[in-house]
């Protein structure tokens, strides 16, 4: 699946996955430049605002 970030830039999901230390739930996700980064799940799914409205960090992007 591919998400938009909310700055614009797309992201493939590789997988969800735990966190050693604590098992908290983190996301693995993969740039367009092939970086690879991971977030806390809730952190991944969460609401940010920008410019006062709400948006969400990251949003499931339509399929080519």
């Amino acid at each position: 699946m591919q998400y938009r970030h909310y700055k614009g830039g797309i992201y493939e999901l590789v997988c969800e996955a735990l966190m050693e230390a604590d098992h908290t739930p983190v996301m693995v996700y993969r740039g367009q430049d092939g970086a690879v980064w991971v977030r806390p799940r809730d952190a991944f799914f969460e609401t940010v605002h920008v410019d006062g409205v709400a948006v969400p960090r990251f949003a499931l992007a339509p399929a080519e």
